[in-house]
């Protein structure tokens, strides 16, 4: 197993691809960063020159100790994942549509072994994505913001961690969806419509059903649920007291609408990366590859 691991690391490290992907995604991140602290300052600036002072004396807490960029830095991870999900579904159907994972095949003990091979590398790529979705994140949202507005050290801890283990699980998402679909095109263009259009499209029609819990259980709705409800976590922390109303708009807000708790979330997406990785495994099973 340890020989595949290597093979698997060489193969990525040899090629331009992961740098390729994780220039646009470090940029992304920065430019998260950056807009989330300026619509930050200017939602305080706002708030503590109008009528929100009745607010204000509601909860106990003046507008310019809100931690708003918690939402903006929530959102940023969930878009800035899509790119180690992108790599992730390029891991298998690339060399399968190359015809380069015929020799891996052949030389692995058996299949199961070269996508656990693959599926363990990627995993340490996917922990790479993510810090570095959170230092460009935290250097924008930090050049932009007030210290008012920002997390304190427990909750840069705890926004890094999910945001580590949302690029993890997000990256493994993308090997299942690659090995069940094993074309580039097709895989990459499935991912994208679905995380951007389709499941959107499916939040709005169950909340307008009343039923958004089911949002929570969805593949995009739980990865964003893992994040949105730490930021929402972290914000309720210190914005004193919050009415339940005003609580399910700020997770709307943070992209966790329908969520559960984070580590709930974290496992429902888990699930649903097992579900495709299962169903990559079954297609490579049968596949005749030459």
């Amino acid at each position: 197993m340890g020989n595949l691991v290597q093979a698997e690391l060489r193969k990525t490290t040899t090629t331009g691809l992961w740098w390729g992907l994780l220039i646009p995604t470090a940029v992304l991140a920065l430019g998260w960063g950056l807009a989330t602290g300026l619509l930050g300052q200017f939602f305080v600036d706002f708030a503590a020159s109008g009528d929100v002072d009745e607010v204000s004396d509601f909860i106990g807490v003046t507008p310019d100790q809100w931690k708003v960029s918690l939402f903006g830095m929530a959102r940023a991870i969930n878009i800035s994942t899509i790119f180690p999900m992108i790599f992730g579904a390029m891991a298998i159907s690339g060399e399968i549509s190359r015809r380069t994972i015929t020799t891996t095949f052949l030389t692995a003990p058996s299949r199961m072994h070269a996508l656990l091979a693959k599926m363990l590398v990627y995993v340490l790529w996917g922990a790479i994505y993510g810090v570095a979705i959170m230092l460009f994140l935290g250097i924008g949202v930090v050049i932009t913001s007030d210290s008012g507005q920002l997390p304190d050290a427990g909750g840069w801890v705890m926004l890094t961690l999910v945001c580590v283990l949302s690029s993890i699980l997000m990256t493994m998402f993308g090997v299942g969806v690659g090995a069940l679909i094993p074309n580039v095109a097709g895989a990459i263009v499935l991912l994208l419509l679905y995380f951007v259009v389709i499941e959107n499209v499916l939040h709005g029609v169950l909340a307008y059903l009343e039923v958004p819990a089911v949002i929570g259980f969805l593949p995009n709705g739980s990865i964003n649920g893992l994040t949105g409800s730490v930021a929402v976590d972290l914000f309720l922390s210190a914005a004193g007291v919050v009415p339940p109303e005003i609580e399910n708009v700020l997770r709307a807000i943070a992209g966790a609408a329908g969520a559960q708790d984070w580590w709930l979330s974290g496992i429902v997406f888990l699930g649903w990366a097992g579900v495709v990785f299962a169903g990559g495994w079954a297609v490579s099973q049968a596949k005749d590859i030459t």
